[in-house]
């Protein structure tokens, strides 16, 4: 059984799911969803086409981490009376795989940990997701470590070492999956086309090379002053590079909404070369990420597609749990800290050279097949 929650937990888990399906006379492949996140699951759902045997569907107007971990405990409890799973797999570090994992240990089922071994050794960073994973981990029997660092740090908390397999991350398969889908379908390529320009971007805009700055920010520890810095440098680099595009699709959670009006005024609608746009599904934001130059991210999983697809990622984080990417120099840190975003933006912009460095530095998550050796490794 694969549960999970969120949209981030579903792009990673989705092509295991393909991949156990594929040994019908092996596994009985069930999938749980929890619906923390709802309608950005069922877009990645729909295009994986995935139909969950289970739905808890917990999502409330307001929710906390009280009710999301109260909602997905008691949930769990009857689907796995139901199900009875040998095996069941969580994914990563959010509220739900946390619950999820809980709750299977309370039946004392084995539980697998997808991307496990991700530390920052900062409880509060980021919060909750940093004990999350440290709560999984002690639980799970199968720690599927997507590279050798986490791996090191899953041996310095004593977990057994024939417990841990390294497979490189799930993300990476569903990347070339969707890459290769958009890449091979003309159709599609004029649908997302369309779909963006909807959400408020015209990607003709970029036919003669334009440079493009792809921006994410959702992050709870940022909210507050962070998210004020981070918009603010923003709208200082749109008024330095005006012939640059900034394309920012908007989280729907308030908290960020609120800051961006708070700099950039109540009408987002005509600032030139900036762009809000509506939250995008995750064929339509690969399609983007593709065509971008830089991304400029608060966000955890980007730090591994982006360099996928050889594009720099500055991470609008104080830590990462993810210093393969910083030592292969994927990835820059530059924090909610005004200076250092428009710096390293401006770096990014005008130096081939450095550009050329980060964006050419070998993706430490894989190879696209971490998907497989999970499969091989429960057969």
């Amino acid at each position: 059984m694969l549960v999970f929650g969120t949209r981030p937990e579903a792009i990673k888990m989705a092509p295991l799911v393909k991949e156990f399906e594929k040994y019908p006379e092996a596994f009985e492949t069930i999938v749980c969803v929890t619906g923390q996140h709802r309608q950005m699951l069922d877009q990645v759902l729909q295009l994986f086409d995935i139909k969950p045997q289970y739905d808890l569907n917990i999502m409330k107007q307001g929710q906390d981490l009280y009710d999301v971990t109260s909602r997905v405990l008691v949930g769990l409890r009857d689907v796995l009376k139901e199900a009875q799973p040998d095996v069941v797999l969580v994914h990563g570090d959010t509220t739900t795989s946390m619950a999820a994992a809980l709750a299977t240990f309370y039946q004392q089922i084995p539980v697998g940990h997808v991307e496990a071994g991700l530390r920052t050794h900062n409880i509060y960073s980021p919060w909750p997701e940093e004990m999350n994973r440290q709560i999984t981990g002690r639980i799970a029997k199968y720690n599927f470590a997507p590279t050798p660092l986490s791996r090191q740090n899953l041996l310095e908390e004593k977990v057994k070492d024939n417990s841990i397999i390294v497979t490189g991350n799930t993300v990476i398969d569903a990347l070339y999956w969707v890459v290769n889908k958009i890449n091979n379908d003309e159709s599609l390529n004029e649908e997302l086309t369309q779909k963006l320009c909807q959400a408020g971007y015209d990607t003709n805009r970029l036919a003669d090379g334009k440079k493009l700055v792809l921006i994410t920010g959702h992050r709870r520890e940022n909210f507050g002053d962070g998210f004020i810095n981070m918009c603010t440098a923003i709208r200082d680099l749109t008024n330095k590079y005006p012939s640059v595009d900034f394309v920012y699709p908007m989280h729907l959670n308030p908290n960020v909404r609120k800051p961006i009006h708070k700099v950039f005024g109540e009408d987002l609608s005509n600032l030139g070369n900036m762009f809000f746009i509506e939250p995008l599904e995750y064929l339509e934001f690969v399609f983007l990420m593709e065509k971008s130059t830089i991304v400029l991210t608060d966000s955890g999983g980007i730090q591994e597609e982006a360099p996928g697809l050889g594009k720099p990622v500055l991470v609008m984080r104080d830590t990462t749990e993810r210093p393969e990417a910083l030592d292969a120099g994927t990835v820059k840190l530059v924090g909610t800290n005004y200076d250092k975003i428009v710096s390293e933006v401006s770096a990014l912009l005008e130096d081939e050279s450095y550009y050329e460095r980060m964006s050419k530095a070998v993706n430490p998550y894989g190879d696209g097949l971490a998907c497989s050796r999970i499969v091989e490794k429960l057969k």
